[in-house]
């Protein structure tokens, strides 16, 4: 599967943002997704994830209640809504993919993940 990210930017603190990835194949309903962010000189670090149903999520407890995840599986697109924004929330955003049988499973770390995007910038300024 391919994943192309979009929807970053530049946002006052704050603000809001949407973003998202658009996956290629048609076995996107068999894919749990997730989002992970890389700041400037640090290690990439898990943000959210949703199982392949939709119905499960998990997140980072830096972004509890200031972010959601979810996902179309006919728009085969998962997105990431980002309130409240902050400047320590500004990074390199990257989805992710992983195939699974699992319907609500979901997963935080890189190294459950197949597959990635090219990452989208999200700058958030003070």
């Amino acid at each position: 599967v391919q994943l192309q990210a979009s929807g970053g930017g530049l946002v006052q603190a704050g603000g809001s943002l949407r973003l998202s990835c658009a996956a290629s194949g048609r076995t996107f309903r068999t894919y749990a997704m997730g989002w992970f962010r890389q700041a400037p000189g640090k290690v990439r670090e898990f943000v959210a994830a949703v199982s392949r149903s939709g119905g499960s999520t998990y997140y980072a407890d830096s972004v509890k209640g200031r972010f959601t995840i979810s996902r179309d599986n006919a728009k085969i697109t998962v997105y990431l809504q980002m309130n409240s924004l902050k400047p320590e929330d500004t990074a390199v955003y990257y989805c992710a993919a992983r195939p699974t049988s699992s319907i609500n499973g979901y997963y935080e770390t890189m190294g459950e993940y197949d597959y990635w995007g090219q990452g989208t910038l999200v700058t958030v300024s003070s």
